[in-house]
């Protein structure tokens, strides 16, 4: 594995540090009137979702791991364990459906999913960054109401509250995003 400064650590690269797999969050330089400049890093580790802010001086080497994305399909769960299938390959895999958190509820069957992996073992899992849901509940629409910043809640197909604008109603389709879980745009 590569050993890079600790003056070239960027948000996003992922460290072996004191054991562990940690990915950069957040990345201050910093240079004080007395003594030696420095990178603030933030860093949360992989396996179990701690965070840890360390200093690193510029003469200080850390390694910098690289982990292989790979494309999956997702087939189904089974007791808390989601079943993908490398496209490649025709391997199929079990991962813990934790590695999705929140936005485990957007998963949909066939669905692509890109899972980071170090060595063997998967780390992280990723959604497409738009997904299309139906509203299952919602206020109904109400003539010249405007959209200037007026949201409702709505209730999605897989259980999801979201905010949405007040032109939309039930048994539509939306577009949500999954990074901030909010809704995108009419399907």
């Amino acid at each position: 594995m590569p050993k890079i400064n600790g003056n070239e650590i960027r948000p996003g690269n992922v460290l072996e540090h004191n054991g562990g797999l940690w990915a950069a969050v957040k990345v201050d330089h910093v240079k004080p009137g007395k003594g030696g400049a420095f990178a603030q890093v933030e860093m949360r580790n992989l396996r179990n979702g701690s965070k840890l802010n360390e200093r690193f001086r510029s003469a200080d080497k850390v390694e910098k791991v690289r982990l292989v994305q790979k494309d999956q399909q997702f087939l189904y769960e089974d007791a808390g364990m989601l079943v993908l299938m490398d496209t490649e390959t025709y391997e199929q895999v079990q991962l813990s459906a934790e590695l999705l958190g929140e936005r485990r509820p957007f998963l949909q069957d066939g669905m692509m999913v890109v899972v980071e992996y170090h060595e063997d073992e998967a780390l992280n899992a990723s959604l497409p960054q738009k997904v299309t849901c139906k509203i299952v509940e919602t206020e109904p629409v109400v003539k010249g109401q405007t959209a200037a910043n007026s949201f409702k809640p709505a209730i999605l197909d897989n259980g999801v509250k979201v905010m949405v604008p007040p032109f939309v109603g039930p048994d539509e389709d939306i577009i949500v995003n999954t990074e901030t879980m909010e809704y995108s745009e009419r399907a």
